[in-house]
């Protein structure tokens, strides 16, 4: 092989080697912006149960919020009972004391932005109508019950929820989106619901 067509073989090897590299490289850059598009509008839910008595007034229920920092797109909410799915909250709305006010806010479907925080259930009582005793005896009833939520981000990452508290979510490969809210189905009154005086966010 003579000396040009070494020059020229060795010319072509070095365009492959700087072909090869370039894609690399752009490769890398793609894989890096998408991670940081990805970690800029990454979506934390968390669950969190409370029981509050103050001087007028006794209530406990459930406060949804997102501590990340993108929007949670919220697909489906399961009610679960001792960590098994149950069809919703009426058998411990039936055994709830009278003279209650129920108030509730829809969680499936919502778009949940950055340090939003809802209430999507709070039952409360006037402390006339509910001793102290009796009231805690009624929120540990309630101790039992957790949720499941699938939400993603706004780029169709997903992760679910199952717990309350400091529960973590695991990272899920899609979620189905559910037609059913189980808080909105709280507008039913129950057969011995008390006043109830919905709160839609």
């Amino acid at each position: 092989m003579g000396n040009g067509n070494k020059a020229e073989m060795l010319i072509a090897i070095c365009a492959v080697l700087t072909s090869v590299i370039a894609l690399f490289v752009a490769w890398d850059q793609g894989r890096v912006m998408r991670a940081q598009q990805h970690g800029s509008v990454y979506p934390v839910l968390q669950v969190d149960g409370f029981v509050s008595s103050t001087p007028t007034r006794r209530s406990l229920g459930l406060r949804l919020s997102n501590s990340g920092v993108g929007p949670a797109l919220i697909e489906s909410v399961t009610l679960l009972e001792d960590g098994e799915p149950i069809d919703g909250f009426e058998s411990h709305r039936e055994s709830l004391p009278p003279g209650y006010d129920l108030s509730w806010s829809g969680a499936t479907g919502r778009a949940l932005a950055p340090d939003q925080m809802i209430t999507p259930v709070e039952v409360a009582w006037p402390v006339e109508v509910l001793s102290e005793d009796d009231f805690y005896e009624v929120a540990g009833e309630w101790d039992d019950l957790a949720l499941e939520i699938c939400y993603c981000s706004v780029f169709e990452r997903c992760w679910k929820l199952r717990g309350i508290g400091t529960a973590r979510a695991e990272r899920v490969q899609r979620c189905e989106r559910s037609d059913r809210d189980i808080f909105e189905e709280l507008r039913t009154p129950a057969p011995s619901a008390g006043i109830e005086t919905p709160e839609v966010e």
